[in-house]
């Protein structure tokens, strides 16, 4: 079984013959980038190059995925917001926001011709036309946190105490602009997207704040993705794990810091039962896991055999998919992440 049909696989609940090793969040780190010629920050805004780097870790180590971008400003600065393109070292991020107020936001149809929205649509068809045999997966920002970009994350957590009808229509508008820019990725060839709302965390977002404001418009994006889809929040989501599963992706992407075993315990008392019909194409599909080899601590500072460890104890709790905890931190060395595909390699030839 290769490692595109091994992800889809899971993904619809399907049977596999091991646990598949991937990442649904950022992959470009600085020694895949030198070795490949496709460097920060040229890598984000050249269709080539992004396509190349974000095949690299999969053709240098053997990591079952394939990933564009490498941040988390593509629609934001398409919607109007400055970006400082970063360094080899250090992503892109928010320079000065599009709009002042919520009331203020508008995003005309014509976002998806401005910014880098086509590099990552060509980028999408070379890796499509290249046919590696790994799943090509997609991030976007999710409807929160772009809503945080577009006017600022504080301005917009307390703005939902202050005028909460204003955040709602501006949540609405901005998952209309994902709507359409998921559209144009699976039209594209992509195989998954991944839904990254950081700032929806419970380390930044109160729960109940997210079950009534931010898990509706989840589902109304989920609802929408004619794809394979995972939804990615990052921090101490173990609060809100039990609604990251209803919320209608075929899997959640979850940080070190949640217990494999006690999320699996929350999922299972927040939907009833293992399965669950959801509002999505395909019918009733388990809710999948993936994670959670820290990224700030193990593949960024530790060493082969703390990745290792670290990895076969996510496999003994049962994770579905063995993934990085959340995006690679890009000084990440190489031999980290590889030594986390052999673990996955280690565990399934005893």
């Amino acid at each position: 079984m290769g490692p595109k049909e091994r992800v889809l696989n899971v993904l619809s609940d399907n049977p596999v013959d091991k646990t598949p090793v991937t990442s649904f969040t950022q992959v470009g780190i600085v020694e895949a980038m030198q070795k490949v010629g496709a460097p920060w920050p040229e890598a984000h805004s050249d269709p080539n190059k992004m396509a190349t780097l974000g095949a690299s870790l999969y053709k240098l180590i053997g990591l079952e995925a394939i990933r564009v971008p490498f941040c988390l400003t593509v629609e934001a600065e398409a919607i109007g917001c400055k970006v400082d393109m970063g360094k080899i070292d250090r992503q892109p991020s928010i320079r000065a926001h599009a709009f002042e107020s919520p009331s203020e936001v508008r995003i005309d149809p014509g976002w998806l011709d401005r910014g880098r929205v086509p590099v990552v649509l060509k980028a999408i068809e070379l890796l499509k036309e290249e046919g590696l045999d790994a799943p090509l997966i997609v991030g976007i920002t999710g409807p929160f946190t772009l809503s945080g970009h577009l006017i600022g994350t504080e301005k917009l957590v307390r703005s939902i105490k202050v005028e909460p009808q204003n955040i709602e229509k501006l949540l609405d508008t901005v998952v209309e602009a994902n709507i359409s820019y998921c559209a144009k990725i699976a039209e594209a060839g992509a195989d998954i997207i991944t839904v990254n709302e950081p700032t929806a965390s419970p380390d930044l977002l109160n729960p109940l704040d997210f079950k009534y404001l931010v898990k509706p418009r989840l589902q109304t994006l989920a609802n929408s993705i004619k794809i394979k889809k995972v939804l990615h929040i990052c921090g101490s989501a173990l609060p809100i794990v039990g609604d990251m599963a209803a919320c209608g992706y075929d899997a959640i992407s979850i940080e070190d810091k949640v217990d494999i075993t006690k999320a699996k315990e929350a999922i299972s008392k927040s939907v009833g039962k293992p399965s669950f019909p959801r509002m999505t194409f395909g019918g009733p599909v388990k809710v999948k896991i993936a994670g959670n080899v820290s990224t700030a601590k193990t593949l960024f500072m530790g060493k082969p055999e703390e990745v290792k460890a670290e990895a076969l104890q996510a496999l003994k709790a049962g994770v579905d998919f063995l993934a990085p905890a959340c995006g690679l931190a890009p000084p990440t060395p190489l031999a980290n992440v590889r030594a986390m595909v052999e673990a996955r390699d280690e565990f399934f030839a005893r």
